[in-house]
């Protein structure tokens, strides 16, 4: 890894630029209970196609088993006209979590940059800034900014990120987050329902250097491996062995670990057959579980 500053591999404001609208201000969020509901309403208030802005479009099809599939160019959503999510707000949840210890000026600028309410239902976007996980559904939460952060700093560890591997897509939020901040990401589902709703979630953004892929985390993706940075949205009793051979070398691990009380553990590779651990802070997320639903 190296110390050298570097900019975002593509700065998802910089997309919404292109596309003609306000930075920070996207349209409803399209969940797999309610995109069609969107879709409707969205071609309703803006004249249907011939109205200048598109619906939220669906996938074609869905990845094969086994291996990742890009996140297609897509048609931008109505922007949501909410005073609840605007930069002003993302910008004071970003010095939050400044203040609670995250220096990482790469890691801070991602997460402003990305915006968090279009990753929860339209009822949860004016609590979309505060400091706290909150539902999605399926018994799983979008991780606490501050949570987010931290992990992805000390993975980062100042360094380059070229090959990330994230277990746990959730609602998608963390993977455009490390979009930001690495060359390449690599974002495992394990629940189907929730996998479609990252790719809806995902879709406006047009994230070109990140692939999602439905299947078992506990497995990680060795056909994309080694990756120079792991990260994991679920809590273990352990690591999965699995996942520290698909880390390269020097490459750096951040997992909960732990049953009823949980910690960050940090996992630094530094041979073949030898791996460093590091305790860091307490912490609180869903328990990793193997397979696929």
């Amino acid at each position: 890894m190296s110390d050298k500053p570097r900019t975002f591999p593509l700065p998802l404001s910089s997309v919404v630029e292109k596309a003609g609208r306000k930075p920070g201000v996207f349209g409803p969020v399209a969940t797999p209970q309610t995109a069609t509901q969107n879709a409707a309403e969205n071609a309703a208030r803006h004249g249907g196609p011939g109205g200048g802005r598109a619906a939220v479009s669906m996938f074609a099809a869905g990845p094969a088993a086994g291996a990742p599939s890009p996140m297609p160019a897509a048609a931008s959503a109505a922007p949501r006209q909410n005073p609840l999510v605007s930069d002003g707000v993302r910008r004071a949840m970003v010095a939050r979590v400044a203040k609670q210890g995250v220096k990482d000026k790469v890691v801070l600028g991602a997460l402003e940059t990305v915006p968090r309410h279009m990753f929860m239902e339209e009822a949860l976007a004016s609590q979309a800034y505060i400091d706290a996980a909150l539902p999605i559904g399926h018994h799983q939460t979008i991780s606490q900014p501050y949570i987010v952060a931290r992990m992805i700093e000390v993975m980062r560890n100042g360094g380059q990120l070229q090959r990330v591997l994230e277990i746990g897509t959730g609602c998608g939020y963390q993977a455009a987050v490390l979009a930001c901040v690495a060359q390449e990401v690599y974002s495992i589902e394990r629940i189907k329902p929730l996998h479609e709703l990252a790719k809806a979630n995902l879709r406006p953004l047009r994230v070109p250097n990140l692939r999602l892929h439905y299947g078992d985390g506990m497995l990680g993706l060795p056909q994309a491996a080694p990756f120079d940075g792991i990260i994991l949205a679920a809590a273990g009793l352990e690591v999965p062995p699995a996942l520290l051979e698909q880390l390269s070398m020097g490459g750096r691990l951040v997992a909960p670990v732990g049953g009823r009380t949980q910690h960050l553990e940090l996992i630094t590779r530094i041979g073949k057959s030898e791996w460093t651990s590091e305790t860091l802070e307490d912490c609180h997320f869903v328990p990793l579980r193997p397979g696929i639903v």
